[in-house]
């Protein structure tokens, strides 16, 4: 079954070969027969009830330096391919909702991955607190009295912005910082929005799991241990990848939030779980399948082509 697929993401140049999620997806798209187009958020456009991009025609293969060829640019009409993979790297600002709002008017003539709308309506570290019972002792608030209470409760805790990607304005205050008040005034000239408090889980210093759900099943899991001295275990920082089981822990998260995920069409999910708390739910672009397949011989960029193809066969009835 070829496919039409237009994939929304950042630019083919920055494009890790070997842990870049989106890249296997690719891949494994045209080892299946299925069309690729590239292109940008920037070049959406909505005209006259119509939503087209400025893309180009795409073919990759694994060599490194020259992992990809693109085409001429065209206008291509979104409801004329069946499915759009929504993959650009956050922030999570208002650029990546307004392209939720555009995508929206072609979801789901044309199968958009995930629901634009879901997406939009699941920010990582908000959609979380929908399952307070799973998560460590969270705040959510710009209420500096909260967080020093807060704080007074906990001792150790972890401050965040609560839009923030990869790591970026993490925080670990211990009890003996001084610098709460200072963080919290440069929290309030940088961001307008409340910030995430969290108790400190001294387990990161052993690594978080990285869970990848596939329409809302467990499919898979890699440690990421951080540097010496650091709290955060985003890869991309420094932290190391290691091999991982899914713990019946895990195993309880995923069955708990499963059924949410598949009911909001989002079909592929990477959670984010630190000595048995979950702490955030990943839903615009996900990574981790590529170092999963590695340490356990299985292809999850395979079984996310199969969840998808499903998807769009459900879709057209």
């Amino acid at each position: 079954m070829g496919l039409r697929v237009a994939i929304q993401m950042d630019p083919m140049e920055s494009v890790d070969i070997d842990a870049d999620s989106t890249f296997a997806l690719a891949v494994e798209a045209r080892r299946r027969g299925h069309v690729l187009f590239h292109y940008l958020p920037q070049d959406l456009t909505f005209y006259r009830g119509r939503v087209t991009a400025r893309a180009r025609a795409l073919e990759v293969r694994r060599q490194r330096g020259d992992h990809f060829t693109l085409g001429e640019p065209e206008i291509l009409d979104l409801a004329e391919v069946d499915i759009v993979l929504m993959r650009q790297d956050p922030p999570f600002d208002m650029a990546y909702i307004t392209a939720t709002h555009v995508l929206q008017h072609i979801h789901p003539k044309t199968l958009v991955i995930n629901d634009p709308v879901e997406v939009r309506n699941a920010p990582e570290k908000l959609f979380v607190a929908h399952f307070p019972e799973l998560m460590p002792p969270t705040l959510i608030t710009s209420d500096r009295a909260r967080i020093t209470a807060f704080r007074d409760e906990h001792k150790d805790i972890i401050i965040k912005p609560l839009f923030g990607n990869g790591g970026a304005g993490v925080f670990h205050v211990d009890p003996e910082d001084d610098n709460l008040n200072a963080l919290l005034e440069m929290f309030t000239e940088v961001y307008r929005e409340p910030i995430m408090v969290q108790a400190y889980l001294p387990e990161v210093r052993d690594g978080d799991s990285r869970i990848i759900l596939i329409d809302g099943n467990a499919a898979g899991v890699v440690k990421r241990v951080p540097k010496e001295r650091e709290v955060r275990a985003n890869l991309h920082v420094g932290a190391t990848a290691e091999k991982a089981t899914l713990s019946a822990r895990d195993l309880e998260i995923c069955e708990t939030i499963g059924p949410e995920l598949r009911r909001r069409g989002l079909i592929f999910v990477g959670i984010d779980v630190i000595g048995g708390y979950l702490t955030e739910i990943n839903v615009t672009s996900p990574t981790g399948i590529q170092e999963i397949g590695r340490f356990d011989g299985v292809s999850l960029e395979s079984d996310l082509w199969d969840a998808f193809e499903a998807r769009f066969a459900a879709s057209r009835g």
